[in-house]
């Protein structure tokens, strides 16, 4: 005897556990794909500038982006990681020299800590420069040998990077090329009224491109103006700990903090005490002003979120996510505000985003449609 309606939860048992099998097997790549559709996403409107000069060549219009991409995006990142690789050696070389800050701060430091701090530390023979010295040669010496016996590991790590950036780029080329396509089975497939469909997809679009153009944006001034800043007041790898600062920018509001905040204790415990002074009241005023002003521009606006929903979600993502976080972070939160605003009825039919209608129709008119 047949059940009514067993024939369809079969199916959709079966459609189940075949997309957990598909996602499972893209799983080591996710992060490639991740980046490909967000690119893609960001530079749709750069392609379809070129189409006005190239033409309707779908291809080769999808190719120039991508060149493009590598050249404006791809290539100053390998410039800055190359210039931060002689950066650090110089600094490594310093503290390999006994010609590093580093030692001296660390002493400095330690002769205005409380009294019990200080015999702790003496307990531990790390109360002087020559102690401190060999202390931290010793780490950079295991941390030599450790590399050297990593070699397979690193080299392992470095060919899985390059066939996930290869990846990307290929994934990221097919996705421009035939987007619009893509998107249109997508929606069709979905079973869901078309202003929902439109206003979640134009949702996705929006918070992923206002989180990665505002994060690189702001991590960008902040890593130029913090290591300008460093420069000034004489702190050694100013470049190194510029470029710490714009990494750690992924982080709202905390994360130029720890890079400028111990910097300021060092200034102060060594009784340098304009360096100290012209350090705080620098990333205080300067760098919050950038922190407060251009990302709530950048980023809040478009996502449509508070301030403290976006470092939350962030701090969430990258928990759960890793570096990727910071920015599926906030897309899952905006695309849970606008599920919660539909059901509720704040958002409706006549108050939602909608595709682009250029946009479908170049769906409609791809050559597989």
């Amino acid at each position: 005897m047949v059940v009514k309606g067993f024939s369809k939860g079969f199916f959709i048992a079966i459609l189940f556990i075949v997309t957990l099998a598909f996602f499972d097997v893209l799983r080591p790549y996710y992060s490639s794909v991740l980046w490909a559709v967000i690119l893609a996403v960001i530079f749709n409107p750069l392609k379809n500038r070129l189409k006005q000069y190239v033409g309707d060549r779908n291809g080769l219009v999808s190719f120039l982006t991508v060149m493009i991409i590598c050249l404006i995006v791809f290539t100053p990142l390998a410039i800055i990681t190359s210039s931060l690789a002689i950066e650090f050696n110089a600094v490594y070389t310093k503290l390999q020299g006994n010609d590093s800050q580093l030692p001296v701060m660390l002493t400095d430091t330690i002769h205005h800590l409380p009294r019990w701090a200080r015999h702790f530390l003496s307990e531990h023979n790390l109360d002087s420069t020559i102690e401190i010295q060999k202390k931290l040669s010793d780490v950079a010496l295991q941390g030599s040998q450790y590399l050297a016996g990593s070699v397979f590991v690193i080299g392992k790590s470095t060919f899985g990077f390059v066939v996930g950036f290869g990846i990307m780029l290929y994934i990221l080329f097919f996705l421009l090329k035939d987007g619009a396509y893509l998107v249109n089975l997508t929606l069709e497939a979905l079973p869901l009224s078309r202003h929902v469909k439109h206003h979640l997809f134009m949702k996705f679009a929006a918070v992923s491109r206002a989180t990665v153009k505002g994060t690189v944006v702001v991590a960008i001034v902040q890593g130029a103006l913090g290591g300008l800043a460093f420069y000034i007041a004489g702190l050694d790898g100013s470049l190194l700990w510029g470029a710490l600062m714009a990494f750690l920018s992924i982080i709202p509001a905390v994360g130029s903090a720890i890079i400028w905040v111990p910097a300021a204790i060092y200034f102060f415990a060594s009784g340098m005490l304009w360096q100290g002074i012209f350090i705080v009241v620098f990333f205080v005023v300067v760098i919050g002003i950038v922190d407060n002003v251009l990302r709530p521009l950048l980023v809040g606006k478009d996502t449509k979120m508070p301030d403290y929903l976006i470092l939350i979600t962030t701090l969430g993502g990258m928990e759960v996510y890793g570096i990727n976080g910071f920015v599926i972070g906030p897309l899952i939160a905006a695309l849970f505000i606008a599920c919660w605003n539909i059901l509720s009825g704040r958002d409706h039919q006549n108050n939602t985003d909608e595709i682009d209608e250029d946009f479908i129709e170049e769906g409609k008119n791809h050559p597989e449609a």
